[in-house]
């Protein structure tokens, strides 16, 4: 429980046996007022974080028993608005609420994005959710990109989003994508295995040639192809920031629409309907997770957006006019 230390937040805890050799990081991370690694890496950086009343490193691997002390950060005004924004909502109990995201729909509020956000409308639809999560994104157990469509799931309670973020933390959430990429991608199936950092030079992108990249597997099997594109259905194994985007482009797929790891330019983009969808092609299919009370399996599936079906439908089309099977590279 917290203790008053003046007006500082001091966390403490006893590490469990299950925990034993954990990271240090990893443990602080999975604490619900902390939330996530870098808000983890900032506090034992800043020396706030005792095991045994020692500081200790991000890496530093926890014996069972340890004394943990954890010195919060002030909290600050989270200055999250309530918003009463439709919600698709595919699934809800007393512990999560999956949701449809729509294409275009930010997560959490971030600079340039105070309002308008998934975070705005579930606090307008669930309360503030204090203690469920990290303070700027309650509830958020992970993150779909603005203009990713598809499930997404949130945490209700504390205890939610812990049992949660844990299956996430060891792979135990199977996630499925649909996306429509760039060429008629000849095998059908396989896996991209490359790690996947910070570029060297555009820090807004990532990349396989990172040279502090983190493990990245990403599963794949063709489903359909079309002449100049193919549909896939995507397997990412681990959660790196972008990695189905950049793992596709890194074997010559990009998605569809991508600004960023796509064709850049539109003049290079051909004619016909690749050239004109207004988004990344990507869409969360499913996801299979344990429900954290009871832990019974689920899947929750989302249904394919109006903009993607109807690129589909005109590849199809594009497919039979031409009155030939896509040919391949």
């Amino acid at each position: 429980m917290p203790d008053g230390a003046g007006e500082r937040a001091v966390l403490v805890r006893r590490v469990p046996a299950d925990a034993a050799g954990t990271r240090l990081d990893r443990f602080v991370a999975g604490l619900p007022a902390v939330g996530t690694r870098s808000q983890a890496k900032r506090l034992i950086d800043a020396g706030r974080v005792r095991v045994d009343g020692v500081v200790r490193k991000s890496s530093f691997a926890l014996r069972a028993g340890a004394a943990l002390a954890v010195e919060l950060f002030d909290a600050p005004e989270s200055g999250i608005v309530p918003e009463p924004l439709p919600l698709a909502v595919l699934y809800e109990d007393a512990d999560v609420l999956a949701i449809d995201k729509p294409p275009g729909l930010v997560v959490h509020p971030a600079p340039g994005w105070r309002r308008g956000t998934l975070v705005n409308a579930l606090a307008h639809r669930l309360g503030p959710l204090a203690g469920v999560g990290a303070p700027d994104r309650p509830g958020i157990v992970h993150r779909l990109d603005r203009d990713t469509s598809g499930v997404i799931l949130v945490a209700k309670t504390a205890a939610a989003h812990r049992h949660l973020a844990r299956q996430f933390r060891d792979r135990r959430v199977d996630k499925r994508y649909l996306a429509v990429v760039r060429g008629v991608v000849p095998a059908a199936s396989g896996v991209i295995d490359r790690p996947i950092g910070r570029h060297a030079h555009e820090r807004k992108r990532m990349s396989v040639h990172s040279p502090r990249g983190r493990p990245a597997v990403t599963r794949w099997a063709v489903l359909e192809r079309f002449p100049g594109a193919t549909l896939l259905r995507v397997h990412p194994e681990t959660g790196r920031t972008h990695q189905i985007r950049v793992h596709l482009a890194a074997i010559g797929h990009p998605v569809v629409g991508d600004p960023v790891y796509g064709v850049r330019r539109r003049g290079g983009a051909g004619a016909g309907p690749l050239a004109t969808f207004p988004r990344q092609a990507l869409h969360a299919e499913e996801i299979r997770f344990l429900l954290p009370t009871g832990g019974r399996p689920i899947a929750v599936a989302a249904p394919l957006p109006a903009d993607l079906d109807h690129l589909v439908g005109a590849l199809r089309q594009l497919r039979a006019t031409t009155g030939k099977s896509p040919s391949l590279p």
